[in-house]
């Protein structure tokens, strides 16, 4: 096999390894640089300084993820062109000369993944390059035009040949991209327009999570301007899974995205409660959206007839009779505003009813006629009872101020609304909140609202004091320029430059720039911000999630930008409304894409017959996606008196092997394999880099592992309610090995 492709690919890669290098120097120089600008002078030289800090950081991020595999492909065209692929794209100082390297992203790259012989999209030839760090160990030459007869001796006789080795790679206990082996199915998702909802369905193995996070990439590299400003959310199933997948979009040099899990979708709350199966799936019921509803109604009073509110007043005591309440009640319900901002409705309909109470009885003409008070008399008398506390008092407890936290935390001490068997199953009095109350307590702040008025008005006043001082500092700018010329004709040079921009640059605008800014990335404010919009959300798992869950989600697209990817006949959670129609049709009816990956990359053939062999039990008609791989390992299967030992035993024999090993077993189990297992990584977000790491199924979904060992399967089926769903995703987690240890 001939060396000097390699020479010269490795002299390249060199070259192109010195741009990075200078690019990274010039980031970090400029980064450092504006570090050291003192933090004090004006609020412009700090947003410049801020400004400078935020895009150089960026940079700097983007060129440290070019440093693994910053160059995977070549692409020979034709036409004379020449092209060299990697994970981003590099140029020469000058931009107007062909980049060193063209972005995976870049229209120009798509070929690298979609040219075949029959249609080679111009090419002559595809070289797949293969690095170790910066040097290059391997190359293979893909021909794609047969009147080629040039050869670089690297030809393969497998076009799979660079996949299938990614493939048998080791498992590390982190994702990684693949960038260099994206096939064509998934490439044209991950290009995939991204307006409207797109749905990516897949079984085990085929890819779906990667494809979700290569579109988030793509997506952020063909919309950034619009993107990065309003950010790109993923929800993924548990913390574990956010652990595995959390290196990819910063390897491809992205960072505009907020990762999360369902329970954290409500800010300031961590959901580290669990609700049991059957009060999982009466929270995320939809029926609790209306149930919700009626309760804060209820928080709506009025006094008993017969027995009004009396609240003590100075000149005699004023009256909340029934008749007083309902009709301020209806007033504000008229309203259509939430519970909080329709409040104030209900109280100024009080005060001026006991205003007009207070005034009959003490500006009241015995003699029949006109009452002595006038308006301005009346509105007076309204100002000194909104001032009386125990107004306020009465009012409270007819119409309370609510928060999200109080009203659900009341709710669940005593459901109502809901059937007795229903209310039972979620009834709490304390503890800490489960994933299934972070949807109930985004639908109660919707039901609340949030009065900000008294805060806006505080804004705006600041806003115009702002107006005020920038208006001043433009005249005093002016005064003085004009000032500094001593020639007039000098002076009317320069003054209609100085009011050109004195016009452009008006008050209003200025002092804009004069504000202090958040300086917090898209991602950093929408992690905060219970009402933020994202530009795109990625839901993996997504038949996971529930009815309510969905609520709180479209909430936070209200474009339908979305990519939603999984398997419904992998859904486990009791309250997954599994079904893609029954997901959307509530939001988009039928206005969404569907797409099918039915490839499995992940499951060797022999490992994949078990596992749909589970799936046939329940479902006959079952097809799991084919496996592109055999790795001739067989399964073994043994029924022992003790699993746990068993299972300990065949932990200690893969000892030394090359990978990761994961023990998934009931959740009831994994207490005494801890104790037998003490080197074992566990718990709520376990190191999946460390060797053996222990798991139920549950945590497992969406991981992969060299070797997986099954314990007490049967409990697995029979302990949940979707049981032979949970046991299919424990069985189709490995690459290699599979192990299945039951109880005799």
């Amino acid at each position: 096999m001939s060396t000097e492709p390699i020479r010269d690919e490795q002299k390249f890669i060199t070259s192109l390894y010195a741009r990075l290098d200078d690019l990274r120097d010039r980031a970090e120089a400029a980064v450092g640089e504006a570090l050291q600008t003192p933090g004090t002078g004006s609020a412009q030289s700090r947003l410049e300084r801020d400004i400078m800090v935020a895009e150089q950081s960026g940079l700097l991020a983007a060129f440290n993820a070019g440093e693994t595999g910053l160059c995977f492909g070549r692409l020979v065209f034709r036409d004379g062109r020449d092209h060299h692929i990697g994970r981003i794209g590099l140029r020469e100082d000058d931009p107007r000369r062909t980049p060193l390297v063209v972005d995976w992203r870049a229209e120009v790259a798509r070929p690298f993944y979609l040219a075949t012989g029959h249609e080679p999209m111009g090419l002559t030839r595809r070289r797949h390059i293969t690095t170790r760090g910066r040097e290059v160990v391997s190359l293979h030459d893909e021909v794609l035009d047969l009147a080629d007869r040039s050869r670089s001796g690297h030809e393969g006789r497998d076009a799979d040949e660079v996949l299938l080795a990614a493939l048998d790679a080791a498992r590390t206990g982190r994702m990684h991209d693949i960038v260099q082996t994206i096939q064509a199915e998934q490439d044209a998702i991950i290009r995939t327009p991204h307006r409207g909802v797109l749905v990516v369905e897949g079984g085990p193995g085929t890819g779906k999570t990667a494809v979700a996070l290569h579109r988030a990439a793509y997506l952020l590299y063909a919309h950034r301007e619009q993107l990065a400003k309003r950010a790109v959310l993923i929800v993924g199933p548990n913390p574990a899974f956010l652990g595995y997948i959390g290196n990819v979009l910063p390897s491809l040099g992205e960072t505009g995205v907020l990762l999360a899990t369902p329970g954290e979708l409500y800010p300031g709350v961590r959901a580290t409660g669990a609700d049991t199966p059957r009060a999982a799936s009466v929270k995320g019921d939809v029926r609790m959206a209306a149930a919700l509803a009626e309760a804060v109604r209820d928080r709506q009073q009025v006094p008993e007839r017969g027995a009004p509110l009396v609240v003590p007043h100075e000149d005699g005591d004023l009256v909340i009779d029934w008749d007083m309440a309902l009709e301020a009640r209806h007033k504000a319900r008229e309203t259509a505003l939430p519970h909080n901002l329709a409040r104030p409705y209900f109280a100024f309909r009080i005060l001026d009813a006991l205003a007009a109470q207070l005034a009959d009885r003490i500006g009241a003409d015995p003699y029949g006629g006109p009452n002595f008070l006038g308006p301005d008399d009346i509105a007076l008398l309204a100002k000194g009872i909104a001032a009386n506390p125990d107004v306020h008092a009465a009012i409270d407890d007819l119409w309370p101020e609510l928060t999200p936290e109080d009203l659900l935390a009341g709710y669940l001490a005593e459901p109502t609304h809901l059937p007795e068997e229903d209310a039972a199953a979620i009834r709490r009095d304390g503890g800490p909140w489960t994933p299934g109350d972070v949807p109930l307590l985004d639908e109660a702040a919707e039901l609340l609202g949030h009065d900000d008025s008294a805060a806006r008005a505080a804004q705006e006043a600041e806003r115009q004091r702002q107006v005020q001082y920038a208006q001043g500092v433009l005249d005093v700018s002016f005064a003085s320029r004009t000032y500094e010329f001593e020639d007039k004709e000098e002076l009317d040079e320069d003054a209609s430059e100085v009011l050109s921009a004195h016009d452009i640059i008006d008050a209003e605008r200025f002092a804009e720039r004069q504000e202090e800014v958040d300086h917090r990335t898209a991602a950093e404010r929408a992690a905060a911000d219970r009402t933020w919009a994202f530009g795109h959300i990625i839901v993996d798992e997504a038949q996971e999630l529930s009815a309510m869950q969905w609520r709180l989600l479209m909430r936070r697209s209200p474009t339908r930008s979305m990519t939603l990817v999984g398997d419904p006949a992998q859904t486990g959670d009791p309250a997954g409304v599994g079904a893609w129609d029954a997901i959307l049709a509530p939001y988009v009816e039928d206005r969404w894409q569907h797409v099918r990956l039915g490839v499995n990359y992940r499951t060797p053939a022999e490992i994949m017959a078990v596992a749909a062999a589970v799936r046939r039990a329940d479902d006959p008609s079952f097809e799991p996606p084919g496996s592109v791989r055999s790795t001739g390992v067989e399964p073994w299967d043994r029924t022992v008196e003790d699993p746990v030992k068993e299972a300990a035993d065949a932990v200690a024999a893969e000892a030394g092997a090359e990978g990761r090993l994961a023990v998934i077993a009931p959740a009831e189990l994994l207490p005494d394999l801890v104790a037998a297992l003490p080197d074992a990584s566990y718990g709520p977000k376990p190191d999946l880099t460390r060797p053996v790491v222990l798991l139920d199924p549950r945590q497992a979904k969406g991981l992969e592992f060299d070797t997986v060992l099954v314990v007490d399967p049967d409990c697995i089926r029979a302990g949940a309610p979707h049981g032979t769903n949970d046991l299919y995703v424990a069985l189709t987690r490995a690459t290699q090995r599979l192990g299945i240890v039951r109880r005799a």
